[in-house]
């Protein structure tokens, strides 16, 4: 029945003359959903609406599936766009669509016309009212109910006039690719891939960094990576993921330094090497998925030490959710599952008994003195043999 689908958008629409640049962006990242989808699509847009139009069979499910992936959708309504034939022919393809789309016709109706084109002979009003008794007519079994309707049937008056009551909640945001890049530091845990998405979900390109350190962590803790950067993919498109070897740093450290700051001196050579990939990205930030509180190296000192080693910013999307708040984003986006496989990664293997919950950085600055020279030399070691792969959605 559906050959157009009407796609809604909300934060575009308050742009300025730049508009243009994030509806373009949309219907870019729409064709980019739709591409592995069954059927041929053609995206167009036309005064404030975006419009995906099929030719022939098509996956009907799988294509809204594909549309709920898009950042910048709010709305996806499957349309009937007809000709504007007069006003005897309107009512004839209405009634033609309310029969169609609903078998049982013991529902409450409202009639909401928007006219694009105000040359239209009739007002909005007049066409509700006209629409909705003929409606009643055809259909004995219906009723009006202008305050609490069943079916809301939407007439909207474009050089096509579009016909529909359907609007499936897209996931809203800015379109993937407006907002500059940022660069991911994900792990094999529940919290990075939500942060990734939320970020993505704010029109950021992501690039990523995983901090792997064999034989500590198995192959398979680094597939569950990957695996996890896919399904972020499916929303921020393709990803760069940089896999650094971390063991020869982290036993480093461990040697030389007090234990109960070694999480909080490995988060800071972290931060160095996924900014050193940040900066030849031309990333814009850091992403984590810290949240205030969460553990050891995420209270508000730890944080503050863990950021004075950048030079860039660091966002962190999650830093006011409870745990609970982040498991719902990670289900919803199909995370989850992967998350919690029993693979685990370099930051949950060297950790200390009773890690410090409040350093200080003169202290820490102190201990990473400890280091020498070696330390520049296993960094520069890991930031050479870094495998960089280019993950694309499952």
């Amino acid at each position: 029945m559906y050959k157009a689908f009407l796609i809604k958008y909300a934060e575009i629409a308050i742009k300025g003359k730049n508009r243009y640049l994030f509806e373009n962006a949309l219907v870019k990242n729409i064709e980019y959903q739709l591409k592995n989808v069954e059927g041929t699509f053609t995206v167009r847009k036309e005064n404030g609406r975006v419009y995906v139009e099929t030719e022939g069979d098509y996956d009907y499910d799988e294509t809204v599936s594909a549309l709920q992936r898009v950042f910048g959708i709010v709305g996806i309504c499957p349309v009937v766009l007809v000709e504007d034939n007069g006003f005897d022919q309107l009512v004839a393809d209405v009634i033609a669509y309310v029969n169609a789309a609903y078998p049982d016709k013991h529902f409450t109706f409202k009639v909401d016309t928007r006219r694009a084109r105000k040359n239209y002979p009739m007002t909005s009003m007049e066409i509700n009212a006209a629409l909705g008794e003929k409606i009643l007519e055809a259909f004995p079994n219906t009723k009006v109910d202008v305050h609490h309707p069943q079916v809301m049937i939407h007439v909207e008056i474009r050089p096509m006039i579009n016909i529909y009551s359907t609007e499936i909640p897209g996931p809203g945001g800015m379109p993937l690719g407006t907002a500059g890049r940022a660069m991911l530091l994900l792990s094999g845990g529940i919290d990075s891939p939500v942060a990734g998405y939320m970020i993505s979900k704010r029109g950021v390109t992501l690039e990523a960094t995983y901090f792997h350190a064999p034989p500590y962590t198995s192959e398979r803790a680094k597939q569950k990576v990957i695996d996890l950067a896919k399904k972020v993919a499916r929303y921020a498109g393709t990803i760069k993921l940089h896999v650094v070897n971390f063991t020869d740093i982290q036993l480093y450290i461990y040697e030389k330094c007090p234990h109960d700051e070694l999480t909080i001196i490995m988060r800071r050579y972290m931060m160095k090497i996924a900014e050193h990939f940040a900066n030849e990205g031309k990333c814009l930030g850091m992403i984590t998925g810290e949240s205030i509180g969460q553990v050891a190296s995420q209270t508000m000192q730890s944080l503050a030490v863990t950021n004075e080693v950048c030079q860039m910013p660091v966002y962190r999307p999650l830093i006011a959710m409870d745990k609970q708040d982040i498991v719902t984003i990670a289900e919803k986006i199909d995370t989850y599952e992967t998350s919690i496989l029993p693979y685990e990664d370099c930051c949950t293997i060297f950790v200390a008994k009773h890690p410090v919950t409040k350093p200080n950085l003169n202290y820490i600055k102190k201990s990473e003195l400890k280091l020498s020279e070696k330390i520049e030399e296993l960094v520069k070691t890991a930031i050479d043999t870094t495998e960089t792969i280019l993950v694309d959605a499952e």
